[in-house]
């Protein structure tokens, strides 16, 4: 079994809880990552502050937010393919923090 490894070359603030990414295959791929913002961990993401604190890491090139929160950048990479499932297991939390 393999399992794809791409970087994440840049990024910018596009909008309110949305990224614009590039990788390092060229891909341009647009994420609203609001949907999934719940939990202990991610749930601290909803404050767009905190959100916006986002960061490169050079050593992984991937997202990371000060709180460690970060993102496979292959989970990122293959986003259609990931979301439902994404969106399947934050609604657990969402439902345990009752937002």
């Amino acid at each position: 079994m393999t399992h794809e490894i791409y970087k994440i070359k840049s990024f910018s603030i596009a909008a309110a809880y949305t990224l614009e990414i590039v990788f390092d295959d060229g891909l341009l791929k647009t994420i609203n990552f609001e949907p999934i913002l719940y939990g202990s961990l991610y749930g601290k993401l909803r404050d767009t502050n905190f959100f916006n604190s986002v960061y490169l890491d050079p050593e992984v090139c991937t997202l990371v937010w000060p709180n460690g929160a970060d993102f496979d950048p292959a989970l990122l990479h293959n986003w259609e393919d990931n979301f439902a499932a994404l969106v399947e297991r934050t609604s657990k939390w969402r439902t345990y923090a009752n937002v």
